[in-house]
């Protein structure tokens, strides 16, 4: 071994969702390495060195509850260090409580924190500038936890990662998903899952999407009887193999296993320590009929792919209805149109009419969400009113939008009142958010506030069977307002026990203590509304099988139990803060934060620390649990350096990006210098803008696309009376107001949606983002590339100055490599500039300073007197520069910029 330990740091840590559950490590060579080929074979060359010697996944299922265990074994067999990573996909429900890396008979423990305390460090770093050890993104409905280390010659590290969660029913199954993707072949892997149920179990199934059937039937065991079941994945290292001559593994797919218990009651009362779970799920129940009404967005943004899609789902799913249902269908452009205005059956001619509807109407302007969601409640309101044949009827309103309300009531606190006020209740809303582009926290507390959820529909091609996969969920209302109820004072802290429909094929869950002494008399009703009917029935504890099942599961089953009311009811705590503020959230937060550290969950107010790691700055690494209804991000870094012995990715060079433009590139840097480079003439024009420090000037202003570019000015840290003040950019505000994109700069920090508290990254990260259309790349300690699709590439130069400089602090330049996309309507100090402009210089004569002759400039019907000088351009050299020669215009660009300079003074950045 070299050194003291072979491990001597973690190189990154993050949380960022993917679309599936990747439940296996993905060893090999980092990302970011070169693509050309020469280096990749050299790369790729270097894999073999590094072994996965074990690899297991355990998931132990007890009552719903699943706590996964996933271990694994490398071994680096090179005789140089070498980097591994460990990448492990789970739900985004799912709580991470422990984690461990052991090495060198050294083991690194996680510790669950309050997240301000564990942030300390890492907020003062980020805020300093210093390295960060945290960074978080959101997919479908996965999480990805990914580390990075490096591993010494001849030494191994064993991962250990455990998170558990409670599986849901879904029509009429539990899922286990587990996307395998080793990247190599393993001497020894495993998936083991262990399920108990006491309610027994009915169906188990196992399969891999990479094995086909014959295969699959052949590696994977799978059996069941009574309360337990059991799956073991075992291949050797042959049958990993693509084919018999090959290297590569085939297991690179989605393992699933799905089951379901036994329902011979309606529903099944678990107690162990004074906690209890209660499962309810009837079955043989007639299904009720609907009153269903559709509020469709039809605004100008859902054009292209998300109308299309929309209507395929709508015509699937109005040919799914029964004849007993009752519907209508309500679109709101700027306008508000209804197909009916009332229910009316769904009948073979008024289906067949309402399809026709879905396929011919038009998009129109822009989203007046208030007016439709109000006509849709209206509709339902009258039907439940007025139509004594339909109150018996289950009512649900779904709505679907791909934007933000942008006509008629536009403010949401308002919009939240208006739905609450007309619903009062009566029925659950369901809220669909059609692409990155929505604000679905706002969505999802209208749901919430309403009985319903809220859920993103992702841009994809399978987005139509999003839709009606989700409809599918609620296609068979069984009961509406279902209620448990528990004898008077024998439950403390009982979970959500009311609620408005229950579907076929999902189930109730309920948790809770019961209080002391009160076992005895403890048992649970439930009265709901069913087909025309009431329904009620009465659950009580099987004590002999209680006894039975402790005695056979033990301490697991009153550890299980206990957990599952920790786990739900710190979910619904989560989910009720988000639809408070003030003290009242303050209360919600600081209870969900207790409970979150006493059962040592990685949650959104807690992080979890890897203790005795350090980075070269002496930082723990930090484990943080995304926010919640963050977005969606495709990730490609960043990369987090905690080695001082660690490599890091090429940074992407500006000068390599295609220059070949039709427009002038334009940039901003230094004393404020606007450079304009005119292409045409083989020149440069630049001028000076002399403002007081934290004015924001508009740089950039695209009217069509709605992107703009914002700066504001920062001093130098010592100024002397009677001297000229120094100024700089300090701060810039990236953003697109349309598609919701936002991006926040400054010698520190680079935010993303800083406006909804998004991810925040130190200038010594390495990462690249996708969002709405725009690329953000940071290259390490240098700059930033912003490509906007269908617009320019911007470059962001960092001015990094020596922390005990009295005189000067950090600044930002700003260019543009490519403007040529950008619409003729383009503004700003520099977007001005994008598009081809003449001027004639004549009778250059000495100046005052003899090196810097004068001329005479005619631009835009005006006669200037400017001064050839020298400014310098930082897009290829941030500390050095390289010169520029150029026609200085004076008195802050007089004459060359449209108007006068504080013309371009903007209230914010944003």
């Amino acid at each position: 071994m070299e050194g003291s330990m072979g491990l001597r740091g973690l190189l990154w840590v993050c949380l960022v969702s993917l679309l599936a559950f990747q439940a296996m490590p993905t060893w090999g060579s980092p990302p970011g390495r070169p693509k050309d080929s020469k280096k990749r074979q050299a790369v790729d060359a270097t894999v073999d060195d590094v072994v996965i010697r074990n690899l297991r996944v355990s998931c132990k299922v007890t009552s719903r509850f699943a706590h996964y265990v996933i271990t694994s074994q490398v071994v680096n067999s090179a005789n140089e260090a070498k980097e591994v990573s460990f990448d492990v996909e789970i739900p985004k429900t799912a709580f991470i409580s422990d984690f461990a890396v052991k090495a060198d008979g050294i083991t690194f423990p996680g510790d669950i924190k309050d997240k301000v305390i564990a942030w300390k460090q890492y907020r003062k770093a980020a805020i300093s500038g210093e390295t960060a050890g945290l960074v978080r993104a959101s997919g479908r409905t996965m999480e990805q936890f990914t580390i990075h280390i490096i591993l010494a010659p001849g030494s191994e590290a064993v991962f250990t990662l455990t998170y558990e969660e409670v599986l849901r029913r879904n029509l009429m199954q539990y899922d286990i998903v587990i996307q395998v993707k080793p990247k190599q072949l393993v001497h020894n892997f495993e998936i083991n899952v262990d399920i108990f149920e006491p309610q027994g179990i009915s169906k188990l199934d196992a399969r891999a999407s990479f094995l086909p059937k014959e295969m699959a039937t052949q590696f994977i065991k799978k059996s069941f009887s009574g309360k337990k079941g059991h799956v073991l994945f075992r291949p050797t290292m042959s049958q990993q193999q693509s084919c018999p001559t090959c290297s590569a593994s085939l297991l690179n797919g989605d393992f699933k296993v799905t089951y379901d218990v036994n329902r011979d009651k309606p529903c099944d009362l678990l107690v162990a320590n004074n906690y209890f779970a209660q499962f309810f799920a009837p079955k043989n129940l007639t299904n009720m009929n609907k009153n269903l009404v559709f509020v469709i967005d039809i605004s100008s943004s859902m054009e292209g792919q998300k109308v299309k899609q929309t209507k395929e789902a709508l015509l699937k799913i109005l040919g799914d209805m029964r004849p007993g249902d009752y519907f209508d269908l309500v679109l709101f452009g700027s306008a508000v149109q209804v197909w009916r205005g009332s229910l009316v059956q769904a009948s073979a001619a008024n289906l067949q009419a309402a399809q026709d509807f879905v396929r011919h109407f038009s998009l129109a302007g822009a989203t007046n969400l208030n007016g439709g969601l109000l006509r849709g409640i209206e509709i339902l309101n009258n039907a439940q009113r007025s139509l004594p044949e339909l109150k018996d009827n289950a009512p649900i309103l779904i709505m679907l939008t791909d934007g933000e309300p942008t006509e008629g009531v536009t403010d949401r606190p308002q919009i939240l009142k208006n739905v609450r006020d007309a619903i009062r209740g009566q029925f659950p809303l369901y809220n669909l958010g059609f692409g990155y582009n929505v604000d679905f926290s706002f969505l999802n507390v209208m749901s919430m506030e309403n009985n319903g959820r809220a859920k993103r529909i992702f841009e994809d091609h399978d987005a139509t069977q999003q839709l009606q996969g989700f409809y599918s969920q609620v296609a068979n209302p069984l009961l509406t307002d279902v209620e448990l109820h528990y004898p008077p004072d024998s439950v403390l802290a009982v979970t959500q026990n009311r609620h408005k429909q229950y579907y076929e094929g999902s189930e109730i869950t309920v948790a809770g203590r019961i209080a002391d002494n009160k076992l005895s008399s403890f048992k649970a009703d439930v009265l709901a509304r069913g087909d025309g009917q009431e329904f009620k029935t009465t659950c009580l504890v099987d004590e002999e099988e209680m006894k039975k099942l402790l005695r056979e599961r033990g301490h697991m089953l009153e550890n299980h139990v206990e957990r599952l009311w920790a786990y739900l009811t710190i979910q619904e705590l989560l989910a009720k803060r988000m639809k408070l503020d003030g003290e009242q959230r303050d209360d919600i937060s600081a209870e969900a934060l207790k409970m979150s550290l006493a059962y040592q969950f990685v949650t959104p107010l807690t992080s979890m620390t890897i203790r005795g790691m350090k980075d070269e700055e002496g930082l723990e690494p930090v484990i943080d649990k995304p926010l919640e209804d963050s977005y969606p991000l495709e990730f490609q870094g960043p990369r987090k350096t905690f080695m001082l012995s660690a490599s890091h990715p090429t940074p992407t060079d500006p000068s390599r990006i295609d220059k070949k433009l039709t427009g002038q590139v334009t940039y901003v840097d230094t004393d404020p210098h606007f450079i304009i480079h005119v292409p045409q003439k083989d020149d440069a024009l630049c001028f000076n803008i002399n403002e007081e420090p934290g004015v924001v000037l508009s740089l950039v202003q695209d009217l069509v696309t709605g992107f703009f570019v914002n700066g504001q000015l920062i001093s130098s840290r010592s100024w002397s009376p009677g001297q000229p003040e120094s100024t700089y950019f300090g701060r810039l505000g990236i953003a697109n107001p349309i598609t919701g994109f936002q991006l926040e700069v400054t010698p520190q920090n680079i935010t993303l949606n800083p406006s909804s508290r998004g991810l925040v990254f130190s200038w010594r990260d390495q990462a690249s983002l996708r969002q709405d259309g725009v690329v953000v790349t940071i290259n390490r300690k240098r700059n930033l590339v912003v490509s906007v699709e269908d617009g320019g590439i911007f470059e962001v130069v960092l001015h990094r100055v020596w922390k005990g400089n009295a005189t000067h602090q950090g600044f930002l330049g700003f260019y543009v490599l490519d403007s040529h996309r950008m619409s003729a309507q383009t503004h700003g100090l520099l977007g001005q500039f994008f598009h081809p402009f003449d001027y004639e210089v004549s009778n250059i004569h000495p100046g005052s300073d003899p090196t810097k002759p004068d001329a005479t400039m005619l631009v835009k019907n005006h006669r200037l007197t400017v001064t050839r000088g020298l400014q310098k351009d930082y897009s290829k050299d941030p500390r050095h520069g390289a010169e520029v020669t150029c026609w200085f215009v004076h008195n802050n660009g007089a004459g060359l910029i449209d108007g006068v300079h504080t013309d371009y003074i903007v209230p914010d950045i944003f």
